[in-house]
């Protein structure tokens, strides 16, 4: 037992490597809601277009939605960061890996807002239409107001996919919470700083999840 403790719960190794692991908080906060953010306004963007019926692009889009989504998060990251350079595009980590979460998070923001969009009644665009409104102002006054309603619930539990996600930024050496805790489990040679991590993660992701579930509640009762 006291092996267990002094190798997995060793308190004095948590406490110095805490200043660290705040460090990667940090990191870890700013890359979700920048990837969540941009990954919202990409895939919404993406839905409107679909809804003006073209189907060369609406081909196009589904064509990145499908590859986007059927590829691993993984792989995109270390495409972006380590095969771009050889096209003579070089990112630092910060905005290989916002990129990359963006591009993965938009193409599920298209389906969550696609879904949404069609769930409203296709008379209510028609009424919009009838009374004046050009069809931009019909989605953006008449639809995409209900629409949202519909998709918050999916939208969130997206959002903390993304942050759970981000731990994967740790192979292209992002400094965010996983990989400042290998780098201080290198340093002091003992697995405690994960065990701190995994604790932090825990502490971001339990009020998220636990928010998610009464939103997608109240929602499903209004």
């Amino acid at each position: 037992m006291d092996e267990l403790i002094h190798a997995f719960f060793n308190w004095p190794i948590l406490k110095e490597s805490f200043p660290f692991l705040l460090k990667g908080v940090w990191v870890t906060i700013k890359l979700s809601f920048f990837s969540i953010l941009f990954g919202i306004i990409l895939g919404l963007v993406l839905a409107f277009i679909r809804t003006l019926g073209n189907p060369v692009v609406n081909a196009m889009i589904v064509f990145y939605i499908d590859v986007l989504r059927a590829l691993p998060l993984l792989v995109l990251l270390v495409f972006v960061y380590y095969a771009l350079p050889y096209l003579g595009i070089s990112l630092s980590p910060y905005p290989a890996g916002i990129l990359s979460f963006t591009l993965i998070s938009s193409a599920y923001v298209a389906e969550i807002f696609r879904s949404g969009i069609e769930a409203i009644p296709k008379g209510q665009m028609e009424a919009a239409r009838s009374i004046g409104l050009t069809y931009f102002q019909a989605m953006r006054f008449v639809v995409l107001p209900q629409a949202f309603k519909i998709v918050i619930p999916p939208l969130t539990n997206n959002s903390i996919n993304v942050l759970k996600d981000t731990s994967l930024a740790s192979v292209i050496a992002l400094p965010e919470l996983l990989k400042q805790a290998q780098q201080v489990q290198a340093w002091k040679a003992n697995p405690t700083p994960l065990i701190g991590a995994t604790i932090l993660y825990l502490i971001l992701l339990i009020p998220l999840v636990k928010w998610a579930n009464r939103l997608e509640r109240r929602m499903s009762k209004s």
